[in-house]
């Protein structure tokens, strides 16, 4: 019967608990002091951190010693990043540090950790608020510490890749109480800067240092500026490990000042080797096209030398001299089947023309007149004679001829005609009227019943 045991060697064992380790805990921070500092030739740096009850065995490797900012003394309190492992020659469990802070910076990297949490559940960091940067700027802005080196870093980049940009630099602290206030007035600045030529992009830039240093491009109203400025900002704070609240807010993040700089700028020795190899393509297909016109009208040229043009142009010619002989004859034989036809036409016309109708109908027409014009007179003799007869009836009614044969009539003062005897009274006045005119009265008697 076999061993049903599993044996190992201690490497193999070292190697297993060492994979654990690394895999069973993630990147964390420990805090504690620093003991038993050792520096050796290879650049690494190894320590231990211990607190009041314990002590932990840390290594941290030369390329990451290299970036730390801290000056490293036994009895330091720091905080330390890094992850759980094993040194697998000893068994020597151990904490592998990739980034060291004093620890007085603690209280100041869980308001970092506690605003980056608020302002991304606002959607300061949204990937959608993100604006692109210009291909070709024509103006850029530069807002940093007119003395830094990061200025001169990036101004020697800009100058080097492209001169012919013109440069902004909007000067403030960039650490300190006031730095805050002048790093969103200079953004707020460059946003309304009416200048012939504006920016069209913003370098936000400062060299590295301590999170305390940094902390200016940590605060939150450095990050609503950022977020409400309409020109794409560029974030160049700090070196590679260097993260600020700044970086995630703006456009784009850059891992040192030069960096931003070259990312916001054009290559022009690069640009102009490229615009010299589109030239040669250019030229290149240019001529591969030139040559191959030439060969298509070479072609055609052949192609129509062997279609013998000019044979067909005369005898087109030819057939053009036939049609327009043809053309005339037919249009001789139309004009004297048109002159036939008119005249035709007019041998009709003349059969039928109006001409007797109209002398009929002229004398026909002179005829009614002089009817007309008998009935005419006959009708008005008729009237005058029937209206003389009237006149002479209206004539014979007529008052004024009553009156001629010795009548008279009596009105009074009112001029209203007297018809009886009881309309007046003795010594009244009235006007009698004769046919020749009147006669002012005074009544001496009234005497009823006829006088004849």
């Amino acid at each position: 019967m076999s061993d049903p045991r599993t044996i190992l060697s201690v490497t193999a064992l070292n190697a297993e608990v060492n994979q654990l380790l690394s895999q069973g805990f993630p990147a964390l921070w420990v805090e504690g002091e620093i003991s038993n500092l050792s520096r050796p030739r290879s650049g690494h740096l190894y320590f231990s951190l211990k607190d009041a009850n314990a002590q932990l065995r840390c290594a941290m490797f030369r390329n990451r010693a290299l970036s730390c900012q801290l000056t490293l003394e036994n009895g330091m309190k720091v905080l330390a990043r890094g992850q759980v492992g094993l040194y697998e020659p000893r068994g020597d469990y151990q904490f592998i540090i990739s980034r060291l802070e004093d620890a007085g910076e603690g209280q100041l990297q869980r308001q970092f950790e506690a605003l980056k949490q608020r302002l991304s559940a606002a959607g300061l960091f949204a990937a959608e608020h993100k604006q692109t940067l210009p291909a070709m700027p024509r103006h850029i802005g530069v807002i940093t510490s007119p003395s830094g080196a990061a200025i001169r870093d990036i101004l020697n980049v800009l100058h080097r890749r492209c001169p012919q940009i013109p440069i902004t630099v909007y000067p403030v602290a960039v650490q300190g109480a006031q730095a805050q206030g002048e790093i969103v007035q200079a953004l707020h600045q460059a946003n309304q800067d009416q200048r012939a030529l504006p920016c069209d992009v913003l370098i936000l830039a400062r060299g590295g240092g301590s999170l305390e240093d940094l902390w200016p491009f940590n605060e939150e109203a450095v990050a609503h500026a950022i977020h409400a400025s309409a020109l794409p900002v560029i974030a160049g704070v700090g070196h590679e490990v260097d993260v600020t609240i700044a970086d995630f807010v703006a456009d784009q993040r850059a891992p040192t000042p030069s960096a931003a700089a070259e990312l916001v700028s054009p290559d022009m020795q690069t640009l102009s080797q490229q615009l010299d190899r589109l030239q040669m393509q250019l030229v290149a297909r240019q001529a591969r096209y030139l040559q191959q016109q030439q060969q298509t009208l070479h072609t055609l040229s052949q192609r129509l030398q062997a279609q013998q043009p000019t044979r067909k142009l005369e005898q087109n010619a030819q057939r053009l001299d036939e049609l327009e002989l043809r053309l005339q004859r037919a249009l001789q034989q139309k004009v004297v089947q048109q002159q036939q036809r008119q005249q035709h036409l007019q041998a009709r016309l003349q059969q039928r023309s109006p001409h007797g109708a109209i002398l009929l109908q002229q004398q026909h027409i002179q005829q009614i007149r002089q009817q007309l014009a008998q009935l005419i007179t006959q009708q008005l003799e008729e009237q005058q004679n029937t209206l003389q007869l009237a006149a002479a009836k209206l004539d014979a009614y007529s008052p004024l001829a009553t009156l001629s044969r010795g009548y008279s009539l009596a009105r009074d003062q009112r001029k209203r005609l007297i018809r009886s005897v009881k309309q007046v009274k003795p010594g009244q006045s009235i006007v009698t009227q004769l046919a020749d005119g009147e006669l002012d009265c005074v009544v001496e008697r009234v005497q009823t019943g006829s006088l004849f």
